[in-house]
């Protein structure tokens, strides 16, 4: 997946859905950043986002999200909106 541009209202939507890390650390990792965003984005955060990102580039972080950042919800609705229904299980965590 192509880096994410550090524009000032990514680095906003950064700051609110992974607020745990620096905006430009969030989105220094494309995959982990938009999941966080699919999940606890605000449907304005996911607008600025889609200016961004192709529906095939989503498709991307949704196959290599990490585990544990989608909730089943989020996760189904992300997975039909781009046409992949049924939606492939959840991400999980190997040990």
């Amino acid at each position: 997946m192509k880096p994410l541009p550090l524009t000032p209202e990514l680095e906003r939507v950064a700051g609110r859905c992974v607020w745990f890390k620096e905006p430009r650390e969030a989105l220094a990792n494309p995959p982990e950043f938009l999941a966080y965003v699919l999940t606890y984005g605000t449907h304005e955060d996911v607008k600025t986002v889609r200016r961004h990102v192709t529906d095939e580039e989503l498709a991307e972080a949704l196959d290599d999200a990490p585990p544990g950042i989608f909730d089943g919800r989020s996760w189904a609705y992300w997975n039909l909106m781009l046409g992949r229904d049924p939606a492939p299980p959840l991400p999980e965590r190997r040990l």
